[in-house]
């Protein structure tokens, strides 16, 4: 085992990852999230509501596997449970077509995806129209559709934030310590989708604003701690991210390379990234490289 390996944010050492090997060869009977349950409790993996981070602590399960230093068990074979890609290769009649001045689409309603049956809706029409597909989100995350009335506009996605990039970490001013320590004040929009029949000049950067002020409630009430700041990647060679600057979110610089989340999960060297941020609170940098944010 290494003397130590950071990982989401958090530095494990030698005895812990031992631990990890140990608890994996002995409990080889219970399936592979049991495993990662029984880590995050004995080492106290937690979030700031307390719930554990078993999604994290799997990844890196399968992680120290792929390097040979620990063995899991196979996967289960469960049937029907666990989460799949949706089948969209059916037909799908589309409503007709929004045109509008986006005042008459108010009130927005920001609703979380909660029940089965909207998480099954919200992948499938995320899965048809987003261009990127549908994957399920690592870490901490919330979904969202946007609705005027009965009347569904948009899709949203908000997940835990990239783990590196330079233009942003330049921006804050954070040292490795404090961005390991601080990282997860900030949350990323991972997805946004307005349906491709809605066809409302103005409408998305309403809707950014919208969440702008309600997602920070609902994030801080599923997970614990008050974002300070939002941050997303746009594909410049598809969009100019227009809808972020009228919500006056900051421009900061591109990166390269694919978001975390991409249809086939493999990288796309040609890819630029336009990073954009949205401080939600006027001394951000300062409190991002406080002692702990908070």
């Amino acid at each position: 085992m290494p003397d130590s390996l950071t990982f989401c944010g958090r530095t494990f050492g030698g005895d812990e990852l031992e631990l990890m090997r140990q608890i994996a060869a002995e409990f080889s009977g219970l399936g592979i999230t049991e495993i990662a349950r029984t880590v995050c409790e004995l080492l106290a993996w937690t979030r700031s509501n307390g719930g554990l981070k078993n999604h994290e602590c799997r990844q890196l399960l399968e992680r120290l596997q792929t390097e040979g230093l620990l063995q899991l068990p196979a996967v289960r074979k469960l049937g029907g449970t666990g989460p799949r890609r949706p089948d969209v290769s059916g037909s799908c009649s589309e409503p007709a077509t929004v045109t509008c001045a986006a005042g008459k689409c108010e009130p927005l309603e920001l609703v979380l995806v909660e029940s089965k049956a909207d998480s099954r809706r919200w992948r499938e029409q995320m899965e048809r129209y987003h261009y990127l597909g549908c994957r399920v989100p690592f870490g901490a995350n919330l979904r969202y559709w946007v609705r005027h009335r009965d009347q569904e506009l948009a899709f949203l996605l908000w997940t835990s934030p990239a783990w590196k990039m330079r233009a942003r970490d330049e921006w804050i001013g954070w040292s490795d310590v404090q961005r390991r320590q601080n990282l997860q004040a900030i949350v990323n929009n991972g997805r946004f989708l307005i349906l491709p029949w809605v066809q409302v000049k103005g409408l998305a950067s309403k809707i950014l604003g919208l969440s702008a002020r309600q997602m920070p409630r609902d994030w801080e009430n599923r997970y614990g701690g008050h974002p300070l700041m939002l941050e997303t990647l746009v594909d410049a060679n598809r969009f100019r991210g227009t809808c972020y600057r009228a919500a006056n979110w900051i421009h900061l610089g591109q990166t390269t390379g694919r978001g975390r989340m991409d249809r086939e999960h493999q990288a796309h060297g040609q890819a630029v990234k336009d990073i954009y941020i949205y401080p939600l609170v006027h001394n951000a940098q300062q409190q991002l490289c406080g002692d702990r944010a908070r």
